[in-house]
């Protein structure tokens, strides 16, 4: 799978001293890597929050690559968003996107990075893709309409790390996670994924007293989600082992309805109220499971399972809420 010549390539391991860029590391991806990356003993990690280095900004990004020289760099800056955020703001995804991968892939080319990871996203398969999602299909098919913009981004991206490395010989890989949660999640109902805004809507019922929560869509598409510490443990673990040309999947391999996880998440809560569902609202991509065989055979399984998860993910949600536990 790793195809020819670039099984040759010789493993980077980081050693602890290692100096290490992560992009976008007060994201919930990027947040995550950090903290796998410190409690393992990795001691010389370098960030940049975006008003400190827009990575936008082509002339930024390559005077900070070239004052800084990383030698590991995990790319988990991104603009991201759900349903409503991708199909109404579609030049936004596909420009800011495009524009941070661009300056940062090549400016780590230029730069002598060892080795980087690009981190892509689950909705560049296409809509109708057979299921689970093999990374063999991408580009098999149409994309989900509504965030075809931002998933062109990512495949861009991938493809990057791939050209570079068949022209260059740069030691650039791609993963792709499933639908992630955890701590750093965005819980604002406007532009929020569904776990974390079903925790707000459900959340806020219960404070509010209110008679039932609004859910969009028939709830029967299916999604898998993985916690944020195990996608930080497959991306160390990844950086260290993998060096082949075909992205990685990264998810749990188990999926369930939104209807379901919606019931988990409210017993969990504890909101004793009813789900009404807003059927003029889209419901995305039918089912969206990862094949995480690949990365089974490379030797990484998650082992958050979801309901353990999602626990902990209200606890730190109603902490920062400022509520006493229930």
């Amino acid at each position: 799978m790793n195809g020819g010549f670039f099984e040759t390539i010789k493993t980077e391991h980081m050693e602890l001293n290692s100096k290490i860029y992560i992009a976008g590391h007060r994201g919930m991806v990027g947040s995550a890597i950090m903290r796998n990356l410190q409690n393992k003993g990795y001691s010389n990690i370098i960030t940049r929050t975006s008003k400190e280095l827009d990575l936008r900004n082509s002339q930024a990004v390559a005077d900070f690559f070239e004052s800084e020289k990383p030698q590991y760099v995990f790319l988990a800056a991104a603009k991201v968003g759900g349903i409503q955020a991708n199909n109404i703001y579609r030049a936004d995804f596909i420009y800011e996107n495009l524009m941070i991968q661009n300056n940062v892939i090549h400016n780590s080319h230029v730069n002598g990075v060892k080795k980087l990871m690009f981190l892509g996203s689950s909705c560049i398969y296409p809509k109708m893709a057979p299921q689970p999602l093999k990374e063999e299909y991408l580009l098999t098919g149409l994309l989900e309409e509504t965030n075809e913009p931002y998933a062109i981004a990512k495949i861009a991206g991938i493809k990057m790390c791939e050209s570079y490395k068949r022209q260059y010989g740069c030691n650039f890989i791609s993963v792709m996670p499933t639908n992630m949660y955890g701590p750093n999640d965005n819980y604002n109902l406007n532009n929020s994924h569904v776990l974390p805004a079903l925790i707000r809507k459900f959340h806020d019922a219960k404070e509010n007293n209110l008679p039932s929560v609004e859910m969009w869509g028939t709830g029967t598409p299916m999604r898998e989600f993985l916690h944020a510490d195990d996608l930080g443990d497959a991306c160390v673990f990844l950086m260290n082992t993998y060096d082949g040309e075909q992205f990685v999947n990264i998810g749990s391999g188990t999926d369930l309805t939104i209807k379901d996880l919606a019931l988990l998440i409210k017993d969990i809560v504890g909101f004793k109220g009813e789900i009404v569902h807003d059927l003029s609202k889209p419901d995305g991509t039918p089912r969206k499971l990862m094949d995480v065989s690949y990365l089974h055979s490379l030797g990484w399984k998650h082992k958050i399972e979801l309901p353990e998860g999602i626990k902990q993910v209200y606890d730190d949600f109603k902490k920062k809420e400022g509520v006493k536990a229930w």
